[in-house]
């Protein structure tokens, strides 16, 4: 069997073959690329790479009056400052002074110049839009961002708002915000940004841990009742905003996963996932009514129909071809979820095409596609679908389900996944 040892990548922070990876942020619900294609800052993932410059930014002196200084620090366009605003008679401007130990990422539904990765909301697999029509998004236009130590260990820490073109940023009368202890203010964004980090890392036994809300200021606390409300969940002061492999950040409209370089060091790559493609199909799985050889189509094909397509009978996971027992219709309107009864085993359900989960970044280990999520049908790891299976994403403003990575759809079924059952070629 393929393993990941067959091929010799280093992914380390401290690789001498090009500029410091402090990480790379994939965005969940694209199975490779964005459905559109990735363009420019807009795109299913995005390194981050330490600056030629650092451009990194921290708290310096805090304004708590309407004073020439504070209206100072927010019309000047090269200085960064946050805004809180208390009243229409009293704002709080805090400003922020250079720091060349970090540099920052910012994130955002803005394409405007300070938002590094563009993000736009995530639409669920199955949905789509009608010519002209748009969804209402609900993803900050500046989200979040996140900054990075330019030196070892290269932590990254995640914070709440990113600053506008006029290096500002500002909360208005209705945001939640307070004063510190230490005199420094803090407050939510309108929907928040949420974050989640496993435990064990990113690995075969990790397990999911609990969603926070991160603050502007990078503090941490217990999530709101709704995604807007105006009261502030409860601080935990023994957590922190630091990044780990695998922590999820919900943006609310899209979430993304944080990989480090040396997490994905020990992830499969695309070649990797080409390798264990090519090695399915040259075991030559056949469909065991038609007796047609199988094979799942090339990572660039990843979402159209081919005629050796493998199909699944996801109530019990034989695998076959596409074909018309039973009478039933073409390939494209049974890819509508329609229930069907296996030949095999006479079990009713759904019966999908199978499609190789193609996102690297999104498996916990580097074995053969074995199960596949229910009811979309995109196939991994044994590993990797239980681990997806069991955590619990944000969705909307307060509810949460379990959701394949590769296309966002939530997931169905006791276990929301499927022991694939192949048959040899009789020859």
């Amino acid at each position: 069997m393929f393993s990941l040892g067959q091929e010799n990548i280093s992914t380390s922070p401290a690789s001498t073959k090009g500029p410091v990876r402090y990480g790379e942020l994939i965005v969940l619900g694209c199975n490779g690329s964005l459905p559109s294609g990735d363009k420019g800052r807009r795109k299913s993932r995005f390194a981050l790479c330490r600056r030629n410059k650092a451009n990194g930014v921290k708290p310096s002196t805090v304004h708590t009056s309407c004073t020439p200084q504070a209206a100072k620090a927010v019309s000047n366009k090269e200085q960064h400052s946050i805004s809180y605003t208390l009243s229409r008679v009293q704002t709080v401007v805090v400003e922020y002074t250079h720091d060349s130990n970090t540099d920052m990422f910012q994130i955002g539904r803005s394409t405007e110049n300070p938002i590094d990765f563009v993000v736009t909301d995530t639409v669920t697999s199955g949905q789509s839009l009608t010519d002209g029509q748009t969804i209402q998004s609900t993803i900050s236009r500046f989200a979040c961002r996140i900054i990075c130590q330019r030196n070892p260990p290269y932590s990254a820490r995640i914070y709440a708002a990113g600053f506008d073109s006029s290096k500002n940023i500002f909360l208005g009368e209705k945001a939640a915000k307070w004063r510190m202890r230490d005199g420094q203010m803090d407050g939510l964004t309108t929907n928040g940004v949420l974050v989640m980090h496993p435990r064990q890392g990113f690995t075969q036994d990790s397990r999911p841990g609990v969603w926070r809300e991160i603050s502007v200021c990078g503090n941490v606390f217990t999530l709101r009742e709704t995604r807007s409300a105006q009261q502030t969940g409860k601080m935990m002061d023994s957590e922190c905003n630091e990044l780990v492999d695998g922590s999820l950040i919900d943006l609310c409209g899209a979430t993304l996963l944080w990989r480090t370089a040396e997490g994905l060091a020990r992830t499969p790559t695309v070649k990797h996932l080409e390798a264990l493609r090519q090695e399915f199909n040259a075991g030559r799985p056949q469909c065991p009514v038609g007796f047609n050889t199988l094979a799942f189509p090339s990572l660039r094909r990843k979402d159209v129909l081919d005629e050796k397509q493998p199909w699944a009978y996801l109530r019990c996971g034989h695998v076959h071809g596409y074909h018309c027992w039973g009478g039933r219709r073409d390939p494209e309107v049974e890819a509508e979820c329609q229930e069907r009864e296996c030949p095999m085993c006479r079990a009713q359900g759904p019966y999908v095409p199978l499609w190789l989960g193609c996102e690297p970044a999104f498996y916990v280990d580097a074995e053969p596609p074995t199960h596949a999520f229910m009811p979309c049908g995109h196939v991994c790891s044994e590993k990797t679908t239980a681990y997806w299976s069991q955590i619990s994403l944000p969705h909307g403003t307060h509810a949460f389900h379990a959701a394949c990575p590769f296309c966002i759809h939530p997931l169905s079924g006791e276990t929301g996944s499927v022991r694939l059952i192949f048959q040899s070629p009789l020859d």
